[in-house]
C-alpha cells in the first residue's frame, strides 16, 4: 500500500469537523513535560543523495578483530542458518495462533523446544523470550509464584551474574516486594563458595541464582550450591551459556535432584552480533513447574483423523485480557531467532556443538598463555573457565582500549566499568573463530598500547 501523507489542508479540515483547535489540543490531558521534544531532522535529500549516503555509512562498518564477550559472543553461523531462516514462510510470519496455517513455524519451534530442554537436561521448554536478562526476570518471578511465599519474598544473586541481568531483574521484579540478595564471591578464586549461603540458611529464601559459567568465565561449584539451596527448601535457577551445555554437565544434572528452572541468552546459536541484536532468552523447567512458566509453548497432537500436527498450548485467557493474573505481562517472543537457533543446532549436532566448546576453550587457553608473556600481565582468578578469563594489565584499562580500538583491535570487557575494586582488570575471550595469528596480532597491539 503507498504511503499517502495528509496535506495541511486535510488536517485542518479533520480539526474542525471534530472542533478542535489544533493538533497540541488532541494531547492536552498530557504534561508537557512528558511529551516527546520535536525530532531535529536534516534537510530533505534527493533519492540518490541518500543513496550515497547509506553508501558511505555502510563503508565505515569495518570489521574488527574482536576479544570481547560480557555476555555476546562471535560465533561462526553457516550460511545455511539464514539462507532458511530468512524465507518468508519464517522471516515473515506473525504469531501462530492459527494452528491450521501455521504448522511449519509451529513445528520447528516445537523442535527448538525439544532441542534445549535436551540441552539443558530439563523436561519443558518455552518458544522463546526477549532475551537472556528478560528471561532471568521470568524465571525469578517464576520462582517466586512456585513457592508461594509470605512476603517479602527473597531470592538470592551472586555477586558473578552478569550486572546487565541484574539490572533487568531488578527493573521487573522490585515493584512486586521480592528482595533481591547479593551472595558474596571469594576474590581470589571468581566464584561463590558454597559455605557463602550459610547466613540464609533457615530463613526461607525462595530461590537461588547460579551463573554457569559466571560472568568472569569462571566455573562454579554448581552442585554443592545446588544442593545446599534444596536442603534450605528453595528453588534453583541455572543461568548457562548454551554453547557450554556442550561440554559442561546441564542444569538437569546439578546436584542430587538437579536445578527447577533454566534460562539464558541464546545469541550464541545462530544469532550474529549486529549491533547489539537481536538476541532471544530461553527458558526451560521441570514439568511439575510447567504451570507457572511465561511465554508461548508448542505442543505436538494429532487431530480426529489420528494425524500429527502443532498446536499452541497451556495459554491459558489470563494472559492475553486478566493481566492480573498472566505468568507474564511480556509475551514477546523472539520466533525468528528461534527459528534460526533450531537450524544452527540441527546443523552441528550434539558432536559438532561439543567440538566448538572444547574449541573455544582452548583457544582462551592459548590467548592467556600470550598474554601472560606481556609485562605486568597477571591472571586475576584461580579457577577452572569456559571461553573468557580475566587479566589484571599495568596500565589503566579505558585507556589501552581506546588504543586497541585504532588499530581496529576490541580488546575486550573492562571490569572497572562494572565492578567496584577490580582497578586495570580485562575480561578477554576467544571462540572458535579466532586463530593463532589474532592472538599475536591482539599480543602485539596489546604491548605497544601498554608501552
Amino acid at each position: 500500500m503507498p504511503f499517502i501523507p495528509h496535506t495541511d489542508d486535510d488536517i485542518r479540515e479533520m480539526l474542525a469537523t471534530i472542533g478542535v483547535d489544533g493538533m497540541d489540543a488532541l494531547f492536552d490531558e498530557i504534561d508537557p513535560s512528558l511529551r516527546a521534544q520535536p525530532v531535529e531532522l536534516p534537510a530533505p535529500m534527493a533519492e540518490w543523495e541518500v543513496t550515497r549516503l547509506m553508501r558511505e555509512r555502510a563503508g565505515q562498518d569495518t570489521g574488527r578483530l574482536n576479544f570481547a564477550g560480557a555476555g555476546a559472543y562471535a560465533h561462526h553461523i553457516p550460511a545455511t542458518v539464514w539462507q532458511l531462516a530468512s524465507r518468508g514462510e519464517f522471516y515473515t510470519a506473525y504469531t501462530p495462533y492459527q494452528a491450521e496455517a501455521s504448522q511449519g513455524t509451529l513445528q520447528i519451534l516445537y523442535e527448538f523446544q525439544t532441542m534445549m530442554a535436551s540441552l539443558t537436561g530439563m523436561e519443558v521448554s518455552n518458544a522463546s523470550l526477549y532475551d537472556g536478562a528478560s528471561a532471568l526476570a521470568e524465571a525469578v518471578l517464576m520462582a517466586v509464584r512456585l513457592r508461594g511465599q509470605a512476603s517479602p519474598p527473597r531470592v538470592l544473586v551472586p555477586q558473578t551474574l552478569n550486572p546487565r541481568y541484574l539490572d533487568a531483574v531488578r527493573t521487573l521484579v522490585f515493584l512486586q516486594g521480592i528482595e533481591l540478595v547479593a551472595v558474596p564471591f571469594i576474590p581470589e578464586d571468581g566464584h561463590v563458595a558454597p559455605e557463602a549461603l550459610a547466613p540464609w540458611e533457615g530463613q526461607g529464601y525462595a530461590a537461588l541464582v547460579i551463573p554457569q559459567p559466571n560472568f568472569f568465565g569462571v566455573l562454579e561449584e554448581v552442585d554443592a550450591l545446588t544442593d545446599r539451596a534444596h536442603a534450605s527448601g528453595a528453588l534453583v535457577i541455572g543461568v548457562v551459556n548454551p554453547v557450554a551445555m556442550g561440554v559442561l554437565a546441564p542444569p538437569g544434572e546439578w546436584g542430587r535432584k538437579g536445578a527447577d528452572i533454566a534460562c539464558g541468552e541464546g545469541q550464541p546459536l545462530g544469532a550474529p552480533l549486529s549491533s547489539g541484536g537481536p538476541g532471544f532468552g530461553f527458558l526451560c523447567c521441570r514439568t511439575a513447574h510447567v504451570r507457572q512458566m511465561p511465554g508461548r509453548i508448542v505442543g505436538r497432537t494429532t487431530d480426529k483423523e489420528g494425524r500429527p500436527g502443532f498446536v499452541l498450548t497451556l495459554q491459558a485467557r489470563e494472559q492475553h485480557i486478566r493481566r492480573s493474573r498472566a505468568t507474564s505481562n511480556i509475551c514477546t517472543s523472539q520466533g525468528l531467532m528461534a527459528v534460526a537457533a533450531a537450524i544452527h543446532l540441527s546443523l552441528l549436532g550434539p558432536d559438532g556443538l561439543r567440538r566448538t566448546a572444547l574449541t573455544c576453550h582452548a583457544h582462551t587457553a592459548e590467548l592467556l598463555e600470550l598474554l601472560l608473556t606481556l609485562p605486568g600481565v597477571t591472571r586475576i582468578f584461580s579457577r577452572p573457565f569456559f571461553h573468557e578469563v580475566a587479566v589484571r594489565l599495568p596500565r589503566p584499562v579505558p585507556e589501552v582500549l581506546e588504543r586497541l580500538q585504532r588499530k581496529g583491535i576490541v580488546g575486550g570487557h573492562p571490569l572497572t566499568r562494572t565492578h567496584a575494586g577490580m582497578d586495570n582488570a580485562l575480561l578477554v575471550c576467544a571462540t572458535e573463530v579466532i586463530q593463532r595469528a589474532d592472538m599475536e596480532q591482539f599480543v602485539s597491539a596489546l604491548r605497544e598500547a601498554m608501552a
